[in-house]
């Protein structure tokens, strides 16, 4: 599993050359791995939580007490297979799985 982290992210080619090297199914948290190769992502949608900035930056805007505010947590959560990773790998994704992904890339 690849984590978020800066420096993960910065290298997130060589990380998936690697897995595919050695052979390792990984998981990443960023459907941006699986677009360039990796096999499976799990992770809140991004493109949600800079809405959800942009919200809060408008309320503030407006006179809102940024202390008022409540704290957010994700809620819209993405789950993306690389299903040709996956035959490289010569893994067998199961049809549920591939029927509640919200991407599949073949």
């Amino acid at each position: 599993m690849v984590s978020t982290d800066p420096f993960l992210i910065s290298r997130r080619r060589e990380l998936i050359a690697q897995a595919a090297r050695h052979a390792l199914p990984t998981i990443y948290f960023s459907r941006d791995f699986v677009a360039d190769g990796g096999l499976i992502s799990y992770g809140s949608n991004l493109a949600d939580g800079y809405h959800q900035v942009g919200v809060y930056t408008g309320r503030i805007l407006n006179g809102a007490k940024p202390a008022d505010l409540p704290v957010l947590q994700p809620t819209k959560f993405e789950l993306v297979i690389n299903l040709e990773t996956a035959k490289t790998l010569e893994i067998v994704v199961p049809a549920s799985l591939i029927a509640r992904a919200d991407e599949v890339i073949e």
